[in-house]
């Protein structure tokens, strides 16, 4: 058997995402970091620069470093082909676009920093995969655990710990997340 008949383009939509971050990627390096500037970074700007929309959810594309990309991709690839197979393409769709747009929106809002990086999206997909079995009536334990101890650690980071990490796009990210599965999980 070939290897080209092999290797299964399994999960499409994940799978495109990170191939969009790494192209990002690679497109920042060869520009000497202006692209993610002008297309994957969310930060203030004119509501009448349309390149404002682009950056408002492009910015879960751009990435700081490879230790930032590959960090993000890791848990993206582990967690991403399991909730779309569950959730189907479409819905994955909707989650990244609804985590970015959100998580874009409160920065640009109540921040006036550059924002950029996957990690909203991974804390949805976190949150997302420990929901993925709810049943009629009942909270899951795993739930429970997971969003102490992510979501709790964001809170308890944010507060104490001052570095570049946007503590806040991963709490809702989770809570993107946790809206999503629920909604989902009302529909079967």
């Amino acid at each position: 058997m070939k290897i080209t008949k092999a290797i299964k383009f399994n999960s499409p939509v994940v799978l495109s995402f990170v191939l969009i971050c790494i192209g990002a990627f690679l497109l920042n390096l060869l520009t000497g970091g202006y692209t993610n500037s002008l297309l994957f970074t969310v930060y203030r700007g004119s509501l009448t620069d349309p390149l404002f929309y682009v950056r408002l959810l492009g910015h879960v594309f751009g990435h700081a470093g490879w230790e930032h990309l590959s960090g993000n991709m890791m848990y993206i690839l582990l967690l991403g082909p399991m909730l779309e197979e569950k959730h189907g393409g479409r819905n994955m769709v909707v989650i990244i676009f609804l985590t970015a747009i959100t998580t874009g929106l409160v920065n640009v809002i109540f921040f006036n920093y550059g924002l950029l990086g996957a990690s909203g999206v991974v804390f949805a997909f976190i949150i997302l995969s420990s929901i993925t079995s709810v049943k009629e009536g009942g909270i899951p334990l795993t739930f429970i655990l997971v969003a102490v101890i992510y979501i709790g650690g964001q809170i308890v980071e944010g507060l104490t710990v001052q570095d570049n990490v946007s503590n806040l796009t991963h709490i809702i990210g989770g809570m993107v997340g946790a809206c999503c599965g629920m909604a989902l999980n009302k529909k079967q």
